[in-house]
């Protein structure tokens, strides 16, 4: 079977945020992801990794102005100083808590500047400051209909600017979630994406309520056995909104 990661944003929210990584190693979880870490000091976080003996695999570079509704900074024009601040930021909390990936959320689309210009230069220029820390940095195509005007919306898309963006240290972050609305045919393009090497993290929830990933109209263990015909050894992130408590709802974690 794969391997999960509990996402610390969506799981666990019935305890304080720091009192998720405790609940997560106790239902088994060995690895964790989490959108943002910088309302809190990465000292802080990594003694939380050690102390519950879980790794770190994922979590999102600055995206802006949340509050505000950005969703990344990588395709708006004349915000590129502020981007690559934001992932120099994100590389010092990788290092701190021995992440070796960070999601770079692409952004919405604005109402002017050459917005696939401006993507493709500031990956390669983040790229190259992630490189030597040894950190991947994930593309993440997300669905229109939760997220309206996001730039990268398309398995198809992403690789096609991996391609064009040229680093080896660029790689799609494919969410089966998202995919299943945007596109769906999953196990078809699990088949065509996973061995070209190029799919670095995987994600799951139930389709259409991103809830728990056995309600919905996707059926996960098919896909699961699939992962495992294809040979995938990477993380798969549990990143769905429980219906209810999280532990009770991991029935289907402990028949996987």
């Amino acid at each position: 079977m794969p391997r999960f990661a509990a996402n610390l944003s969506m799981l666990y929210r019935e305890v304080d945020f720091l009192e998720r990584f405790a609940a997560a190693a106790a239902d088994g979880f060995q690895a964790v992801e989490f959108l943002f870490p910088y309302d809190h000091a990465p000292e802080q976080l990594a003694a939380l990794l050690r102390a519950h003996g879980l790794q770190q695999v994922l979590f999102n570079a600055p995206p802006g102005d949340w509050d505000a509704g950005e969703r990344g900074l990588a395709c708006i024009a004349g915000r590129e100083a502020e981007f690559l601040a934001g992932i120099e930021r994100a590389l010092l909390y990788a290092q701190q808590l021995a992440c070796p990936r960070i999601h770079v959320m692409a952004g919405i689309v604005p109402a002017a500047g050459n917005a696939h210009a401006t993507y493709v230069a500031n990956l390669r220029a983040a790229a190259a400051l992630a490189a030597p820390c040894g950190v991947t940095l994930m593309v993440e195509p997300i669905n229109g209909r939760d997220m309206p005007g996001y730039f990268l919306r398309r398995q198809d898309q992403a690789h096609a600017l991996l391609e064009e963006i040229g680093a080896a240290n660029v790689q799609v972050q494919m969410d089966l979630y998202h995919c299943q609305i945007a596109e769906g045919d999953l196990a078809t393009k699990l088949r065509q994406y996973l061995p070209t090497g190029r799919v670095g993290h995987l994600q799951i929830a139930g389709v259409p309520g991103r809830h728990e990933p056995d309600v919905g109209e996707i059926h996960y263990p098919y896909l699961f056995a699939l992962l495992d015909e294809l040979g995938y050894a990477g993380w798969v992130g549990c990143e769905y909104l429980p219906a209810g408590a999280t532990s009770a709802g991991l029935g289907w974690l402990r028949r996987s």
